[in-house]
């Protein structure tokens, strides 16, 4: 039985070292923040502009490819969010990462980093790679009101569906969060994550990747 404040459970996440990239190294960020009277967090996700080539219209968490000059899957996490809308990266801080997942319409090994900050600073979407910021909270997220499992089909143009390959009967774990859907990598991401901080969630089918685990900063 997991006990504790949402924020204790975060805290005593089994952070542990992942494994090798074996894609494009990349990195998001969840940017956890305390809800003023409630034991719940907040977090910022952020919904893609429709110009973008890859995951055009979709939403995810800030982040993207791990650039050279990054240190790391963390500061690359850091960076990618100030540039997106705008978080100052000395506001967060990085508890761990989770273990890293491969994501293949984009080739990406994502690494996604959880970090604390006060979410009182406002955020501003840089029009480029942003076209929306969602603030859903964890408990919102978890409330089996605002999650489901849907066929691909009913997510994807049916283009897509065919130049994908996608198998029949496919579904995506879907939240809910102000009447957009969240689906495919970040859902099943936020979904291994809800479930490790003991939260209700929709059930990951199992063709799905593998759940993350976490890893200590450094």
């Amino acid at each position: 039985m997991t006990t504790g404040s949402l924020l204790e459970r975060v805290a005593r996440l089994p952070f542990v070292a992942p494994g090798d990239p074996t894609g494009v190294p990349a990195a998001v960020l969840l940017a956890l923040s305390p809800v003023d009277g409630a034991d719940d967090l907040g977090l910022v996700l952020v919904r893609r502009p429709e110009h973008m080539r890859t995951h055009a219209g979709q939403v995810g968490l800030p982040g993207g490819a791990v650039d050279p000059a990054d240190e790391d899957g963390v500061a690359a996490a850091l960076r990618e969010a100030e540039e997106e809308i705008g978080l100052d990266p000395a506001a967060v801080r990085v508890l761990g990462s989770l273990d890293r997942a491969y994501v293949s319409v984009s080739n990406f090994d994502v690494l996604p980093v959880v970090g604390l900050w006060d979410g009182r600073a406002p955020l501003h979407p840089n029009p480029d790679e942003v076209a929306a910021i969602l603030r859903p909270t964890l408990r919102q997220l978890a409330d089996p009101a605002n999650h489901e499992l849907v066929p691909i089909g009913r997510l994807l143009p049916p283009a897509a569906v065919r130049a994908r390959g996608v198998p029949p009967g496919l579904v995506s774990p879907v939240f809910w969060v102000d009447g957009v859907a969240v689906w495919g990598f970040t859902a099943g991401l936020l979904s291994a994550f809800l479930r490790s901080l003991g939260l209700t969630t929709p059930p990951v089918p199992r063709n799905w990747e593998r759940p993350p685990v976490a890893r200590p900063p450094r």
